[in-house]
């Protein structure tokens, strides 16, 4: 069990599975219940590995553990599982998990804890929080400090102003409004007080303590106040100074850890409401004044397991919502097991009712249906939406990336009775989607890479930015895949227009300079049993972390990793493909004559398409970039470090360290005149934690989760 191999808990979500698949006995098995909660989605529902996590049974697992002593096991859990949240997991919790893995794999089980029942079955419409700090306070109230301090937090909350499309679209300078602040996805801010000259002088101007959460967190600032979620918590804090001053806390139901289920990334304000999805599938409404709850509507389908109640097949809302025309809108993703695929809904501001669904995976009828190699369309899985989304008003088109699927064999073999067909892509795997905010229509599609069968997804912000093509303005969508590859196509038509490599991968071998075709490097096609190299590995050159546009300089500025993997496309029967899941095993792999570099920071001028610069280091960046108007950039990395640098040149010109790894989205906002930077601290994103893997030097901190808001003296 490398460092890879964490216990990580639910950026899936908790998914169950039945004792059966295990071959184990009906009745309570010590440890399920805990490794379900804490360990499922980075391994595995029956413990056979992820892209995040090894398997926990079998050859892989019994080579590297049968002749190590017990103790070596016990060490290695109890002091590096879960990342980022280490102390949530009881000493008997532990035992229970160590006992498990020995009972699978037939190890002799002694010592092993009796099994503990989980906490009783909370309904997700109880038990829910959402009182403001005036109601909750017990004072004197003849007190004048006590009377200040509280007057002062509801003049702030009742000055706030209702937030419209015409502010989203054009959002006032010191605000953050949504996932990427404006809904071009840019992640760039025009705010220009903290510039290259004077950022080194920057400090910390607040910290406040967040619920465990797996992190991936983007605050939103809106009128001096800033709109938090982490865990089951949503928080409304005073921008200036941290202070709380409402929150919302959702009980889930029984099999749901709160922290571990989170990985949203973002939640979305429109007019007075808070809008957030939660970890078992729902979306909610909350008053932006005081947290009540407004409206709640389920989203997810759900299923018993195992461990409790949790979204059907793996389905979970870690996206990031868009709000349009009275309606929010975003996407569903994962659903490794969950039949006909992920789906995009549009629901109505006011109510919560379901207005629209569009299915990311064609359905019969849709342009792309025959494009599944004949599979029928119950077996077609993946196409997750796990980031947001981008609009653009003068078109009214949302603009969405969609993941690829999980289980290759549906595109790479042929189905009982027939030949192999030619239309395998798989649509809309890979693809920008661009829809009508209002109905879900689909109005064009592009897709990025036909015939995904290496977990490469091509699901990321969908940046839109005005360039000058052939000698006129163009208007596009820039986008980049995991492959750290860049496509450019028109926004209103989705025709191809440009691409940029940012050279670190060997998976596509040349692209059409007329359609964008991607060719496959045919020495990586995937054959049964057969191992191959290729860069870069499923978790990708870039990840979730997103690039930032300075619009008026039109650079592009990416987080990468460097890596590779070896990886082998091993079938399964036809029964267990018809039940979906992942087919192609990776090992990570150096990238060939490599230095130990794995951390880059890549500028990519859109004009000329070329790299500008680029900057190298040891340790792989962690967080988001954001972009500001003071020729700045702002980066954190899993050592810890939240560092800014130039823009023209990559130069390093400030850095601090947090008490946790930044894996989360920075922003920068003002308040009173005064800009400050906040950025979310916490160690406990999938990402990350595959990131470390390459510099075992680098420990995950057990700090928890903090925001940190920096400001100039």
């Amino acid at each position: 069990m490398i460092r890879r191999a964490i216990g990580c808990a639910a950026w899936f979500g908790v998914m169950g599975v039945l004792t059966g698949q295990l071959g184990l006995a009906a009745a309570t098995v010590p440890g399920q219940t805990v490794y379900g909660q804490a360990c499922l989605s980075c391994h595995g529902p029956t413990l056979e590995g992820t892209q995040f996590g090894p398997p926990l049974k079998g050859d892989v697992y019994l080579s590297h553990w049968r002749e190590k002593p017990r103790a070596a096991l016990d060490e290695k859990i109890r002091t590096t599982m879960p990342p980022g949240k280490l102390g949530t997991v009881s000493s008997d919790d532990y035992a229970q998990i160590e006992a498990y893995l020995r009972q699978v794999n037939g190890q002799t089980a002694t010592g092993a804890a009796s099994g503990s029942s989980p906490a009783a079955a909370t309904s997700a419409n109880e038990g829910r929080s959402n009182a403001s700090m005036m109601g909750r306070l017990q004072a004197n109230e003849a007190d004048p400090q006590y009377q200040a301090r509280i007057g002062s937090r509801k003049q702030l909350l009742a000055t706030l102003t209702p937030v419209r499309d015409e502010m989203l679209q054009r959002p006032p300078e010191g605000d953050w409004l949504s996932w990427r602040r404006g809904l071009d996805a840019l992640g760039y801010s025009p705010l220009r007080q903290i510039t290259r000259a004077n950022v080194g002088q920057l400090r910390a101007a607040w910290s406040w303590t967040l619920p465990p959460s797996g992190n991936e967190i983007t605050p939103l600032v809106h009128d001096g106040v800033m709109f938090i979620y982490s865990g089951a918590a949503i928080q409304a804090l005073d921008a200036a100074s941290g202070d709380l001053l409402w929150q919302y806390v959702r009980a889930l139901p029984s099999g749901f850890a709160a922290g571990a289920a989170s990985h949203g990334k973002s939640i979305a304000l429109y007019a007075d409401r808070v809008f957030a999805p939660t970890a078992d599938g729902h979306v909610v409404a909350l008053s932006a004044r005081d947290g009540r709850v407004l409206w709640d509507q389920k989203v997810l389908p759900t299923m018993k397991t195992a461990f409790g109640v949790a979204p059907a097949g793996g389905l979970a809302l870690n996206s990031a919502p868009i709000v349009v025309r009275g309606t929010v809108i975003l996407g569903a993703s994962l659903g490794t097991s969950y039949p006909r695929g992920c789906f995009i809904v549009g629901l109505d501001v006011l109510t919560g009712q379901e207005r629209w669904r569009f299915h990311t995976i064609a359905q019969p009828g849709q342009p792309g249906a025959d494009t599944w190699n004949g599979a029928p369309v119950q077996e077609r899985y993946g196409a997750g939406v796990w980031t947001g989304a981008s609009y653009d008003p003068d078109l009214n088109l949302v603009y969405f990336g969609i993941g690829n699927t999980y289980d290759a064999a549906t595109l790479l073999e042929p189905r009982p009775g027939m030949k192999l067909v030619s239309s395998n892509d798989g649509l809309y795997t890979d693809s920008t989607v661009a829809l009508r905010p209002e109905t879900g229509a689909l109005v064009w599609y592009f897709q990025h890479q036909n015939r995904d069968v290496w977990d490469l997804d091509w699901v990321f912000e969908q940046s839109l930015i005005t360039l000058t093509v052939n000698g006129h303005p163009e208007k596009l969508v820039v986008t980049a895949g995991k492959t750290g590859l860049f496509d450019a196509v028109d926004a209103a038509t989705g025709k191809y227009v440009f691409s940029s490599d940012s050279g670190v991968q060997n998976i596509v071998a040349a692209v059409d300079p007329v359609s964008g075709a991607k060719r496959i490097n045919p020495e990586l096609e995937p054959e049964p049993g057969k191992t191959r190299f290729m860069c870069p590995n499923s978790v990708g050159a870039r990840n979730w972390m997103a690039a930032a546009v300075n619009p008026d300089s039109a650079m592009v500025f990416l987080p990468i990793l460097e890596n590779c993997a070896d990886y082998t496309y091993a079938p399964r029967g036809a029964e267990q493909t018809a039940q979906g899941g992942l087919d192609i095993r990776f090992a990570p792999r150096l990238p060939p004559n490599h230095d130990g570099n794995f951390g880059r920071l890549s500028a990519l001028d859109l004009h000329s398409r070329k790299v500008l610069w680029t900057h190298r280091q040891r340790v792989p960046f962690a967080s988001s970039i954001l972009a500001t108007a003071g020729g700045l950039i702002f980066v954190g990395d899993v050592d810890r470090y939240f560092s800014a640098f130039d823009q023209l040149n990559g130069k390093l010109l400030w850095r601090t360290r947090l008490s946790a790894a930044p894996e989360s989205f920075p922003v920068t906002y003002a308040v009173n005149g005064r800009q400050f930077v906040a950025v979310v601290a916490g160690s406990g994103s999938p990402m990350g934690a595959a990131s470390r893997s390459y510099t075992p030097e680098v420990a995950a901190s057990a700090a928890g989760v903090s925001v940190t808001a920096f400001e100039l003296p």
